[in-house]
């Protein structure tokens, strides 16, 4: 699994709450990984991705792999962009998807001006990538798209 660095930690935070911060989310992603603990809810991948992706100050596209029963197989943030938007390929997405030989993909990615409104492009690509991955059999349970503490679910306001 290609692990980027847990979150990008401000100066502004001392010492001790990065050490707490980045020892939240080694054991997350330790209990997301043992037998039997799933992404089986929306708010399990949204618990995740705040912690990830909350402080980020460029957009970044992240994809969560999943087995068959909705574990965490690996995750990996494929591109960074700008302050305001960033480039995807479903080829690279279906590409690391077979590679990791996920059965499903959550995808993500932040706004890091908060607003965590769907732009076109982002309901354009989502709809690529949901037909790029079907053709291959992977599902595609939801895009989340993090803006601070705040995260839309494509899913659950009927986007996908």
């Amino acid at each position: 699994m290609m692990e980027q660095s847990l979150i990008p930690l401000t100066p502004a935070l001392p010492l001790t709450a990065q050490r707490t911060v980045k020892r939240a989310l080694t054991l997350l992603d330790r209990h997301l990984r043992e037998t039997g603990v799933a992404f089986t809810s929306t708010q399990a991948a949204r618990d995740w991705l705040k912690l990830k992706m909350a402080g980020l100050e460029r957009e970044e596209f992240m994809a969560l792999y999943l087995n068959q029963q909705n574990q965490l197989i690996a995750h990996e943030t494929l591109f960074a962009g700008s302050i305001s938007s960033t480039e995807v390929h479903p080829r690279e997405v279906v590409k690391r998807a077979l590679h990791f030989n996920a059965a499903a993909v959550i995808l993500a990615h932040n706004h890091p001006s908060g607003d965590t409104s769907p732009s076109q492009a982002d309901k354009t690509i989502t709809q690529r990538l949901v037909q790029a991955l079907q053709l291959v059999d992977i599902r595609v349970p939801d895009h989340l798209i993090v803006g601070g503490t705040q995260i839309l679910s494509f899913a659950e306001h009927g986007l996908l």
